[in-house]
């Protein structure tokens, strides 16, 4: 059995982009609970608030449960269910999952090549990662979730995925001077910018292309705000901060808070700005909340 290629299969809910990555959470954290203890399960009441916070830093604005990806995980095979009562989830409410003592863990099947083929899992969680967020989450998530990974265990990925355009980067930090266009750092050792990235409006993830249009260059800092849904781009080009951000010091202030309705840096006269159709995916699918009003000047 191919488990990469069941991992690139998994069934989510879709529509018009629309972020669900519900059971990558969930898969992602029974990865990372299986190096800790191969042979645990996960009781839904005990993991009920580690998955829901999961879902709330990482999965879309819309408020969901838990309880749905760890019913209908076990569908595509890489996931069981047992209750009280023996084999099987009783479904996806809440309470039901609560009172008869469902517990879940990775399917027989998959745990036997992860203990026969240790890189696998690897291999799996780098695959998951890839496929439904972007890399500046990865570190994050995998602490999140408990996962440590090893460079070699993100060679001999499927054939399946998209091939990103290593040109994205250099054409994105062109067009806008390289500096961020939020803040402005331009920072550089001799010729080498530092601390500067190329970023994805749309997650290449969910279908955004390598291309300026979809792209903003932005310095680090940034560019994780960006991805986490506390920065966006909103009409007529100006920066949206989320209400749901919270920043006292000066440094919150001044880096984030400060940045609501302001104008973006660029990009310079000829090269095209974010398309509207991007940003209204991430608006919809990763900004958090409501965005602050602009900022007095």
């Amino acid at each position: 059995m191919d488990w990469l290629e069941r991992t690139a299969g998994l069934r989510q809910w879709s529509r018009s982009g629309t972020r669900a990555p519900h059971k990558p959470l969930l898969f992602l954290y029974a990865l990372g609970r299986f190096q800790e203890d191969a042979d645990g399960s996960l009781r839904y009441s005990a993991v009920e608030q580690d998955l829901q916070r999961l879902l709330t830093e990482y999965g879309p604005p819309n408020r969901t449960t838990p309880a749905y990806p760890f019913h209908h995980l076990a569908n595509d095979g890489v996931w069981e269910v047992r209750t009280d009562r023996g084999p099987g989830s009783p479904g996806t409410g809440v309470r039901d999952l609560r009172d008869t003592g469902a517990t879940g863990r990775l399917a027989p099947d998959l745990r036997a090549a992860l203990r026969r083929e240790p890189p696998l899992l690897g291999r799996i969680a780098r695959l998951l990662l890839d496929q439904h967020f972007p890399p500046s989450l990865h570190g994050d998530l995998c602490e999140a979730v408990g996962l440590e990974l090893e460079p070699a265990e993100t060679e001999r990925l499927p054939s399946v995925r998209r091939q990103r355009d290593r040109r994205m980067r250099e054409l994105v930090l062109t067009a806008y001077e390289y500096r961020c266009a939020f803040c402005g750092y331009d920072g550089r050792i001799g010729a080498v910018p530092v601390g500067l990235e190329a970023a994805h409006v749309r997650w290449w993830a969910f279908g955004g292309p390598d291309d300026i249009e979809n792209g903003l260059c932005l310095c680090s800092l940034h560019h994780k705000l960006l991805d986490k849904g506390v920065l966006g781009v909103g009409e007529g080009e100006r920066i949206l901060v989320s209400q749901r951000f919270i920043g006292h010091s000066p440094a919150a202030r001044e880096h984030v808070t400060a940045l609501a309705g302001r104008p973006l840096l660029g990009p310079q006269p000829g090269a095209r700005s974010v398309a509207a159709a991007h940003r209204d995916w991430h608006s919809r699918q990763v900004f958090h909340g409501s965005p602050r009003p602009a900022t007095a000047v």
